[in-house]
């Protein structure tokens, strides 16, 4: 497989430092590409050969067809002689090419794998800045400020990075996934990231999966990468996007069909003559939103748009390696999928999904009736574009050009309305080529390269807490209080165009494809439909170079960590299993209804304390509703009787040695990969987390804390479990691959129900929950 490893951030460095390591050494290659790269150690980069021998030796077992998607995930077994192969049942060994952090959760990653006592990272490793930023005042002083506030933060991870081989953009260099898709993405690529909507790399054809901090380790340290073999659903795409539809349209309708958990457990594969029509920033854009159906990640097969893409990025080798292996980036005639959908993108109409959850879609033209139906406020507050999700040069450009017409008419926008630039690459082209300034002319805010307002890192005034209103989003997601910690705010996700338009509407019953704006001199005008350049014609202006490339030897480099700190805490081991069964466990929380990670460890302020395990502990929780009262962060301490928050009532439980469990409904921590939703509940003394069914990455996480997350066997158990109940689970030191645990509920009336619970732990799986989390069990066999 072909390597990029970012070694600067000028476009003038890029065909020197961005190279394919399959051809390196062939006379092709410069000098200076030689000596750039003759530090690497030969073993640590695969090429597309080693992935074509993969490939062909699965083919042979399975003898039949391939999915993309297989052909991809197959070529990065461990062992493609010996590993068992099935969709959605097997456990798969895996090696990928690369590792890439977001800010907030890198320092969980890295303070685990310094917990590790490993010296250098094993495989291609970068830390990106980007989520502890918060949206206030405009770009470079909303920078400035989070530099001065995250400095004790940002000075831990450069160092950590420098010494343990790991690279390092500063803040400012933008959006994780924009970075991937600019810099590390290629078609076949294997890339896992600590941020759940790292498949935005599908764009370029790489299956590229968001995990937890835990399983980043796994990689760095060089150990295989398990993952459960994925189904595959199919989404063949026919006709042409045009019009006001857009590659968002693609996905919010995707969501509307599949639910927010209908992608659980699969690769969402988008194959058939209506791939050409999007442009690759595009299908990064539908791939990046897959998250929001819980699928494992997304991908499109390699084509011309993606070849594009890649040339002017600076990666041309790689584009040309790409068409020489492309038997290998495309699905087999004739392949099986598990699941099929088909989209007439020629029939397909701008959607609007929401509010409170991403699944909700409705019709441009049809939600402002919904809305009235519903009760949702009309009047839009605020417009935001931009987000990992939607801020390519494509994108913007398309916003300006409705921006344009609305200026040519003397109207601004009548919303509060913010630009979020991905990247600094981005940033930068967009204000030489004039399209910021048409943004900020209609009234824009060009906000800094970061995440903002999308993960509610938005210090957001026009609205006081509990007010109901209005916003639309280029984003991603929308959970209650996602963006702005207000309940009472009504997201809807949907495209920057779109975005746009109602912006300068200023209500949400306006469909820009049929009805009229007027302008400064009274006259009615029609906006026409978007256009934006797929590609700035002068090429990408890259900015300022904002990446540190970790030295040769990194050894001699201090990591200090004050024990003082709020910010930054050294980990100490979890306890190992006693061997004995759980007994008479308190019930934490029983939660009502959807709850996310988002629920379980909230954003916003509390990232400042990512990296302080004790500290961020303290929004365990608060964000779930208790079934008993319909509030949250309110729960009943059944050692005092006393009434408070939930992490008040798990510390007490810890403090005097009661054992205590979380019981659940459907799709169980769905949303962010951010393992602080595992971390926090086992750091609180929590053992279980039982409920209906769980979203993949949460899961995972839990399994590698040590936890136990189980799943009632008869759904309609839930109902039987009293939030007063003392909960036992017996038959512990039987736990195997496939065997059930038995659940005794101790009511507080004396009597009890014994029911059954199920898991997914294989034989590995066990040793983590036996050693207390995946951590102790690595040390355990490094021992």
């Amino acid at each position: 497989m072909a390597y990029i490893f970012r070694l600067g951030s000028r476009q003038a460095k890029r065909l020197a430092e961005h190279v394919s390591y399959a051809r390196f050494f062939h006379s092709s290659s410069t000098l200076a590409q030689k000596a750039a790269m003759s530090r690497f150690e030969p073993d640590r980069f695969i090429e597309y050969e080693t992935l074509d021998k993969k490939i062909n030796i699965v083919r042979k077992r399975l003898d039949a067809p391939m999915t993309l998607a297989e052909k991809i995930v197959y070529g990065h077994l461990d062992d493609p002689v010996k590993q068992d192969i099935e969709r959605g049942v097997s456990y798969l060994k895996l090696r990928p090419d690369r590792v890439a952090m977001q800010d907030a959760t890198a320092q969980m990653a890295m303070l685990q794998f310094i917990s590790s006592g490993l010296p250098k990272v094993a495989v291609p490793s970068t830390i990106h800045c980007d989520h502890l930023i918060e949206a206030q005042i405009g770009g470079d002083k909303d920078l400035s400020r989070a530099k001065d506030l995250n400095k004790e933060v940002y000075n831990f991870l450069q160092t950590a990075a420098a010494k343990y081989g790991v690279g390092f953009w500063k803040p400012g260099s933008g959006i994780i996934h924009q970075i991937v898709l600019e810099n590390y993405a290629f078609p076949g690529v294997m890339l896992i990231g600590t941020d759940s909507h790292t498949p935005n790399g599908g764009g370029l054809g790489g299956v590229c999966v968001g995990v937890g901090g835990a399983d980043a380790v796994d990689v760095m340290a060089g150990i295989p990468w398990e993952l459960k073999c994925p189904k595959v659903i199919g989404v063949k795409l026919t006709g042409e996007i045009s019009g006001w539809t857009s590659p968002k349209d693609v996905i919010l309708k995707v969501a509307d069909i599949l639910t927010v958990k209908g992608g659980t457990g699969a690769i969402v594969e988008y194959h058939g003559p209506g791939v050409d029509s999007i442009s690759c920033t595009g299908m990064g854009t539908i791939c990046n939103m897959g998250a929001e159906i819980g699928a494992t990640t997304s991908i499109f097969p390699y084509n011309k748009r993606m070849k594009d893409y890649l040339v002017s990025t600076g990666r041309e080798e790689i584009s040309n390696l790409a068409d020489e292996f492309s038997e290998h980036l495309k699905p087999d005639e004739g392949c099986e999928y598990d699941q099929l959908i088909e989209i007439n993108l020629s029939e397909l109409k701008p959607h609007i999904n929401g509010p409170f959850t991403p699944d909700l879609a409705t019709p441009v033209a049809e939600v402002g009736e919904r809305a009235k139906k519903s009760g949702w406020p009309l009047d839009i507050r605020v417009g935001l574009i931009g987000s990992c999700t939607n801020s390519s040069y494509e994108d913007m450009g398309r916003a300006a050009s409705i921006a344009k017409q609305a200026l040519a008419h003397g109207v601004k926008s009548k919303s509060l309305f913010t630009v979020t630039p991905g990247s600094e690459q981005i940033r930068a082209t967009i204000e030489r080529d004039g399209i910021a300034e048409v943004l900020r002319d209609m009234g824009g805010v060009v906000l800094a390269n970061a995440c903002g307002p999308c993960i509610g890192q938005w210090d957001r005034q026009d609205i006081k807490k509990g007010e109901k209103n209005t916003i639309v989003t280029s984003y991603n997601r929308n959970f209650t209080g996602r963006n702005d910690a207000n309940p009472a705010t009504h997201a809807f996700v949907t495209s920057p165009e779109i975005v746009t338009a109602l912006s300068i509407a200023g209500t949400l019953d306006f469909n820009p494809e049929t009805d009229e704006l007027t302008g400064a001199n009274g006259e009615k005008f029609k906006l026409e439909s978007p256009f934006g350049d797929e590609l700035p014609a002068k090429g990408f202006d890259p900015g300022q170079d904002t990446y540190q490339h970790p030295p040769q030897d990194g050894t001699s480099l201090a990591v200090d960590v004050d024990p003082k700190s709020d910010r930054l805490q050294l980990l100490s081991p979890f306890d190992k299993w006693d061997g004995k069964d759980h007994e008479d466990m308190a019930v934490l929380i029983k939660v009502r209804g959807k709850c996310t990670t988002d629920h379980i460890s909230a954003a916003g302020p509390w990232l400042k304390y990512r990296g302080h395990l004790d500290n961020i502990s303290n929004n365990c929780f608060i964000g779930a509703i208790n079934i008993v009262n319909g509030e949250a962060n309110n729960v009943e301490n059944v050692l005092t009787g006393n009434w408070g928050g939930v992490p008040d009532a798990a510390r007490h439980y810890k403090a005097h040695g009661l054992k205590w469990v979380v019981v659940g409904d459907e799709n169980y921590g769905e949303g962010s990969s951010r393992e602080h939703a595992a971390l926090e509940p086992r750091h609180l003394g929590g053992r279980a987390i039982i409920v209906k069914s769980f979203a993949r990455i949460h899961e995972t996480n839990l399994k590698k804390q040590g936890m136990l997350p189980l799943t009632f066997a008869n759904p309609a158990d839930y109902d039987k479990v009293q939030p007063s109940d003392r909960i036992s689970l017996l038959g512990l030191d039987g736990l195997a691959p496939g065997s059930q645990v038995e659940c005794v509920l101790k009511h507080a009336d004396g009597s009890q129900d014994i029911i059954l619970l199920n898991h997914t732990f294989n034989e590995g799986q066990i040793e983590w929950f036996k050693a207390g989390s995946a951590l102790n069990r690595m040390k355990e066999l490094q021992a």
